[in-house]
């Protein structure tokens, strides 16, 4: 009679020899997986130093309000309680803000849950998307995780081409569009102008997302008001964050503003608790926290000059940018920014995509861009060495 153990013992083997990625499907296994930056205290482990200035992930140098911290902290108290599925109070102040109604707001765990949502809504297998060459890199992800076909169109100048974005979309049956305003990793900028011609010009079937993360760090010279534009164009879905200027990153949270219908089928399949309580209180304070926004504005102004004149001293290019970060052109990359880790400053390589002789750094306080420009300094003078 086989003992019990050995029975166990074989099934445990049967259970190791299974590939268990062969039961999901081919469009999932095919993903390559999105790459977060790492945290400082991770990377101070690894490399053995401390005092690392992190120049990654497009966060606020200031941080986060004082008041939406405040929010956050008196929020604790309801820890024990679900969160207001449907953000009531988050969404009130959003709608108060932008003129819109209620139904035409869905609140997201970040931005990306939103892009995801929109996926999920209207994307299936066989379904396509078009997006531009080194757009934000959840736009492929997304689409792909659902079965659907993404259509990456040639950039211009590292930016979306807007016609032949619409003549992809149009000639390939897409259904969805991503466009994202300011774009990252390129800071790249689409006028107000170039965008209400091409929403004009597109089919109403195409379901236009406008991803606006950056939006508020547009000088006043750029800024458009997409808002209206929902009046006009009820294929148009308007997706932001307070991940960025807000300084709400850890929180994630985000919204987007569209029409009632496209909102009601968003918000079946998204997650009934998808934002917390902490999150939605300190929205609500960093919503109505001008003078924040605007010290953050006018924060990354300066930081903006500081390194692109750093850069240029430095006979380094880079691709002039809207957002609060730049990717300068520096050759072997990869290796640069190995070297600038172990000089203790953490910038976003940006070869998966399809750019791997860029580096991008985002904007931070004086002293931590000063000390980004001075570990680059040291590495081209190494390099020239």
């Amino acid at each position: 009679m086989r003992c019990a153990y050995c029975t166990l013992q074989t099934a445990n083997q049967q259970l190791i020899t299974m590939n268990y990625s062969d039961l999901a499907p081919a469009y999932v296994r095919a993903i390559a997986p999105y790459q977060p930056g790492k945290p400082i205290s991770e990377l101070e482990r690894e490399l053995g130093i401390t005092g690392i200035v992190k120049l990654a992930s497009n966060e606020n140098p200031l941080g986060a309000s004082p008041k939406a911290i405040a929010a956050a902290q008196a929020a604790l108290a309801e820890i024990g309680l679900y969160p207001d599925g449907n953000g009531f109070a988050l969404k009130d102040a959003l709608a108060k803000r932008y003129g819109v109604a209620l139904n035409q707001i869905v609140l997201g765990n970040g931005s990306n849950d939103v892009l995801e949502l929109v996926a999920h809504a209207f994307l299936a297998p066989g379904d396509k998307a078009v997006f531009s060459d080194h757009a934000f890199a959840v736009y492929p992800l997304a689409t792909q995780a659902v079965g659907a076909t993404g259509i990456s169109v040639p950039a211009q100048q590292f930016g979306h081409d807007l016609s032949a974005m619409a003549a992809a979309a149009v000639g390939q049956g897409a259904k969805v569009i991503f466009i994202a305003n300011p774009n990252n990793p390129t800071g790249t900028f689409l006028s107000g102008d170039e965008l209400h011609a091409f929403l004009r010009a597109l089919p109403d079937n195409i379901l236009v997302v406008l991803d606006e993360a950056y939006n508020e760090y547009l000088p006043p010279e750029k800024r458009y008001d997409s808002v209206a534009w929902l009046q006009e164009f009820p294929n148009l879905l308007i997706s932001r964050t307070f991940s960025k200027a807000y300084g709400l990153a850890s929180l994630r949270v985000g919204y987007a503003l569209g029409h009632a219908q496209v909102i009601d089928m968003i918000n079946r399949v998204r997650q009934p608790f998808n934002v917390n309580s902490l999150a939605q209180a300190a929205a609500v304070a960093a919503l109505a926290d001008t003078d924040f926004v605007q010290q953050t504005y006018e924060l990354n102004q300066r930081g903006m000059a500081q390194l692109t004149a750093g850069l240029t001293s430095l006979g380094l290019s880079y691709i002039p940018s809207s957002g609060n970060f730049v990717s300068f052109h520096i050759p072997g990359a990869a290796a640069v920014f190995r070297r600038l880790l172990e000089l203790g400053v953490i910038v976003r390589p940006v070869g998966n995509y399809a750019m791997p002789d860029y580096l991008r750094v985002s904007i931070g306080s004086e002293t931590e861009n000063a000390r980004f420009l001075s570990a680059l300094t040291t590495v081209m003078q190494e390099k020239q060495g």
